[in-house]
């Protein structure tokens, strides 16, 4: 078992490893061919800065979402990372070619500027484990900081009048400045893949992988800036495409990691839940026992005490299958619908209920919702056997007029209003609904049953 993290590692190294060397191989194929200078394209550039600057700031978007999940200080750097590449490309290097403009000095120096400081919170964001509990603060305090640094940047270069050497044309000579800037740029992407490479190596988590394989991507696409840099908005370089692709591997990366997160967070508040459960339900009955054990030690009648400690025992082993299934659903290692009809063959195995089930395998649930359903089912159905006086009930999981339907009827007494139990049982159940944004409504009739339906969020 200890040896599986490290051979993933070395078969994921090797393949870092063939990914360089064929990166690098094509890299000095196209500067031997002259190839690096690019081709001319009439408006082909500014399609491709568009493309960029909007993965980017998806990728911020998504990273941000991930840090409102998890709360880490790595992902509130990447957001503010990709958030500043995202906004800076657009503002500096789209949004004065759409004018009418070109690529002048001020605007070409302020995208190099936004690059490097995007690039730097990025290159940080591996050596940063910290999490914060006030997390829409910190984001917030971060896009902020992240807009004006952007705003602050263009009016040092406009304003102050910096002439680093800025060329016109693709034939021009190189200037030493330009190939500094993205010689920097590379350094930093660097830093960033070792960093991210290291971290993957102690964590094994996926995303600092995909990060890994993209900022590669990045690095190379920065070493072809060196050899030819861009000068002209009317050039497209084969570094430009390099860049484009690793954004796209970006986008794959971080969304992958944030239904991870998300599911991580859901099967840790089931969990939590699932404790609860058997505080309040299974460790009651097996208080119950104990109680009844220390009335025999005591000398009570065992024609009394044995149907207590006979019902006691069959609640508390009904209780302990209710709380496994419910942590194979939340863990994942059951599928839902067979979790879920384990569920009821338990239920109805006293035969005390009978409990018909239709789940349409069309209707597809995400990892949230298969937790919630599972909990708001088993509520209704803890709920028909403790309260309604039922013989018989109907669950069913559809999908009607594009609308994902989960219901749980009954043909027992209706809901009593002066039964605590029962009431305390539909409010968990709103309260599960309104958590993976779906909507409760309750049907009751005194002597006709009862039927909950919960109308899930749209897909």
């Amino acid at each position: 078992m200890h040896t599986r993290p490290s051979e993933t590692y070395r078969s994921w190294l090797i393949g870092e490893l063939l990914l360089v060397g064929v990166l690098a191989l094509g890299t000095v194929l196209l500067a031997v061919t002259g190839r690096l200078d690019g081709y001319q394209v009439a408006r082909a550039r500014i399609s491709l800065d568009t493309a960029v600057a909007v993965v980017a700031s998806i990728v911020a978007i998504l990273t941000a979402t991930r840090f409102l999940v998890v709360g880490r200080g790595m992902d509130l750097l990447l957001t503010g990372g990709f958030l500043a590449t995202g906004v800076g490309t657009f503002a500096f290097a789209v949004v004065p070619v759409l004018s009418g403009g070109g690529l002048g000095m001020t605007e070409g120096w302020a995208a190099i500027g936004a690059s490097l400081f995007g690039t730097a919170l990025i290159a940080s964001a591996p050596f940063v484990d910290r999490k914060t509990s006030s997390r829409r603060r910190a984001l917030a305090a971060t896009v902020l900081l992240v807009l004006l640094a952007l705003v602050g940047l263009w009016s040092d270069i406009h304003f102050l009048g910096l002439d680093l050497g800025w060329a016109a044309g693709p034939q021009g000579d190189r200037s030493a400045s330009v190939v500094t800037a993205y010689a920097l740029l590379a350094t930093l992407s660097l830093v960033a893949v070792v960093g991210f490479g290291l971290r993957y190596r102690r964590h094994g988590r996926d995303l600092d992988s995909w990060l890994t394989l993209a900022l590669t991507l990045v690095l190379f696409a920065d070493l072809h800036y060196v050899l030819a840099p861009l000068r002209s908005s009317e050039y497209v370089l084969p570094s430009d495409l390099l860049r484009l692709f690793a954004y796209g591997v970006l986008l794959v990366g971080v969304w992958r990691a944030i239904n991870q997160a998300e599911f991580g967070r859901a099967v840790a508040e089931e969990r939590a839940r699932v404790a609860r459960d058997i505080h309040d339900g299974l460790a009651q009955y097996l208080f119950a026992l104990s109680a009844q054990v220390s009335m025999l030690e005591s000398g009570g009648a065992l024609e009394k005490i044995l149907p207590r400690l006979k019902h006691a025992t069959t609640a508390a082993q009904q209780e302990a299958q209710f709380a496994v299934l419910a942590l194979s659903s939340a863990a994942g290692s059951a599928p839902f619908d067979a979790a879920l009809r384990r569920y009821v063959e338990f239920l109805v195995a006293d035969g005390a209920l009978e409990v018909e089930m239709e789940v349409d395998p069309v209707v597809a649930l995400a990892p949230d919702e298969e937790i919630e359903v599972f909990r708001i089912v088993q509520e209704g159905l803890a709920n028909v056997r403790k309260h309604a006086g039922a013989r018989s009930a109907v669950v069913s999981i559809v999908q009607k007029g594009g609308r994902r339907i989960v219901t749980v009827s009954d043909d027992g007494t209706g809901i009593v209003r002066e039964d605590p139990g029962a009431g305390q049982g539909l409010k968990n159940m709103r309260s599960r609904a309104a958590s993976i944004e779906g909507v409760l409504s309750l049907r009751s009739s005194p002597g006709k049953g009862t039927s909950i339906e919960v109308v899930l969020r749209p897909i």
